[in-house]
């Protein structure tokens, strides 16, 4: 049998000076002849032979290698291995080996250079709805207006930070979350390991929600306005966190004084045929604004107008920019339904507007992160380099919530054993680069969905589970608030309950399992910044290896009966000895004992 070994990290992968060192490992009783490395310069395809290397990594371990010249070629360096015999030939890629030549975009991606943040791998995400977060001890006068929510058809509600929330007037009513509150409990934040946050909309808007933006370049006053904003600011560059603002660019609010629905200026697109901003929208023959999805209050924007481009991200001071630049300098945006965003009421040239979106970002600040809410597949964009990473639904959560929750995104039923869940997972991590892998944004729920905790219903017992895969799998882990203490409910409006301060209402040993991963992650570069390898999917039981250099991170998730699991031979797992640091499985040799509905983690020494 033959077996082949490839991570795009060290020890397979090494730059020298302007060469990149691409190592194979092979075993097996029939090993190829020849062997010859797949690569591209400017996307054509170039063999280059590889060499048979005197250094083995194990004894019985053959080790192919070759170079790729770096001053030639794009960044994003797509590879495979071709495995020849006298009258036969296989290839070697991501998903394993195959008898033809594999898709290009599931080759081996590695970039270099990487141009993307380098500093969003080493963080942890926190997602704050500010209405439900923390009240703040001073309030302003503004802060607790009654004011009539047209879209709502009544005025808004105010709750009490201890009321429940009910399904009723989901968008209209509000607790009194705000700005000041998440600086009050940034010790909290930092506590739980937290070291960046994304904050839903925080500009001014009349829901509270704040997707329908009625103004872009303040921050509501429910929320404390401007100065609350900078004051928030200043208060994570001193604890040393990131702070991203959500962008919803592909439509406005109907209060905005662009369309202006409800009059309260006298050129609003909505009712004026020659309103300076007309053109920011979309009507149909009989004058009727295109909306977003059948939300009237959300008209989409319309980004053939060349005044819309230089308003959103075209001029020096433009709103994508203004936001990045001194004194807020923020560190990204995430781009709310991005894919989406376009030209006629739909989203025609999108991908032109979004690359255009970016690229003022980066304009701005060169090292900000810019990534998109796709609850779909979001390769096309990022192979096209048009974001640095996107919410990883597609790739992540989808498929744990099947295998774990037995649901998927529509809530219809879903139960999906080991292998279907990693093969889900494997085939969606073949299309991106391995930088990009790192970068994306992993989450076992949101703010748009049920929270994992209520998905998982009688099977609550799973959910160490998930947390544990959240902080292990490739890319940056996000927890949405309240998570780690066990905060539950349904879909919107329900998923976005007041967070439980009091300690009585929290779950303790969940959170301390938060902080306990959250502190693992900081201290194992392999967490942040290594590949990952497949070692087992049958059943109830995956396991999975994280690779940096001579680093290991073996993690077993089994959410069945007591297993017993050995696993194949592989010099990968080669190593001095084993530390465990999460769990309660046992590791002989290559035999790993696991208790029922358990996740174990083992770094090397």
């Amino acid at each position: 049998m033959l077996n082949a070994w490839h991570l795009p990290v060290a020890p397979f992968i090494k730059r020298q000076q302007d060469k990149l060192i691409i190592k194979l490992w092979l075993r097996g009783d029939n090993l190829p002849q020849r062997v010859t490395l797949r690569s591209e310069v400017d996307n054509e395809e170039m063999a280059v032979p590889m060499r048979r290397s005197s250094q083995a990594p194990a004894p019985d371990v053959v080790q192919w290698r070759a170079e790729i010249k770096l001053h030639e070629g794009q960044a994003r360096r797509r590879y495979g291995f071709k495995l020849l015999w006298d009258d036969r030939q296989l290839w070697f890629a991501p998903k394993g080996f195959s008898a033809i030549p594999p898709a290009k975009l599931e080759l081996f991606a590695y970039d270099c250079p990487d141009e993307g943040p380098q500093w969003v791998t080493d963080q942890i995400f926190y997602q704050i709805f500010p209405d439900r977060f923390a009240r703040g001890a001073a309030r302003g006068a503004q802060q607790d207006k009654v004011y009539h929510h047209h879209a709502a058809g009544h005025d808004i509600i105010l709750r009490d930070w201890d009321q429940p929330l009910t399904a009723e007037a989901g968008g209209s009513t509000f607790y009194g979350g705000d700005l000041n509150g998440i600086c009050e409990k940034l010790p909290y934040l930092k506590a739980l390991g937290v070291t960046a946050l994304y904050l839903n909309p925080v500009f001014t808007a009349p829901s509270v929600h704040k997707y329908d933006t009625q103004d872009y370049r303040e921050v509501d006053p429910q929320f404390g306005g401007n100065d609350a904003l900078l004051r928030l600011r200043h208060a994570t560059q001193r604890a040393g966190m990131r702070l991203i603002l959500d962008g919803v660019f592909n439509h406005s609010g109907d209060t905005h004084a662009w369309f202006d629905r409800h009059q309260c200026g006298d050129h609003g697109a909505c009712h004026h045929a020659t309103s300076p901003w007309r053109d920011r929208y979309s009507f149909s023959a009989d004058g009727r604004a295109l909306d977003w999805l059948g939300y009237a209050s959300l008209p989409k924007l319309d980004y053939r107008s060349s005044s819309l481009q230089a308003d959103i991200y075209g001029d020096e001071d433009s709103i994508v920019r203004h936001w990045l630049k001194a004194p807020w300098n923020m560190d990204g945006w995430r781009l709310d339904v991005v894919h989406m965003l376009g030209e006629a009421g739909g989203a025609k040239n999108n991908l032109q507007h979004v690359v255009a979106i970016t690229q003022a970002a980066k304009a701005a600040r060169p090292d900000a992160f810019v990534f998109g809410e796709h609850f779909g597949d979001a390769r096309q964009w990022l192979q096209q380099d048009a974001e640095d990473a996107a919410m990883n639904y597609r790739g992540f959560t989808f498929p744990l919530w099947g295998f774990l929750a037995n649901t998927d995104i529509s809530y219809d039923p879903q139960n999906i054993d080991a292998q279907t869940c990693m093969a889900w997972m494997e085939d969606y991590r073949a299309g991106l680069s391995h930088q990009q892998q790192l970068r994306m944004f992993n989450q076992l729920d949101s703010h748009d969905t049920a929270r994992f905790k209520s998905l998982l219903g009688r099977d609550v017992a799973r959910l160490p589970l998930a947390v544990v895969w959240l902080f292990s799998w490739p890319g940056v882990p996000c927890i949405y608030y309240g998570d780690e203490v066990g905060l539950d409910g349904d879909n919107d409006p329900m998923c976005r309950k007041p967070f439980p301060w009091n300690e009585h209402q929290q779950d303790g040993a969940l959170l301390a399992l938060y902080q306990r991963l959250a502190a693992l992650r900081k201290v194992t570069p392999a967490l942040r910044c290594g590949a990952c390898q497949v070692l087992y999917a049958e059943g109830d039981v995956v396991i999975f290896l994280r690779v940096l250099g001579a680093e290991r991170v073996l993690v077993a998730i089994n959410r069945g009966d007591a297993a017993e699991v050995t696993l194949a031979d592989s010099p990968l797992l080669a190593v001095s000895g084993w530390q465990r640091r999460e769990g309660e499985g046992q590791l002989a040799e290559r035999t790993l004992t696991l208790a029922a509905i358990s996740a174990t983690v083992w770094t090397t020494h």
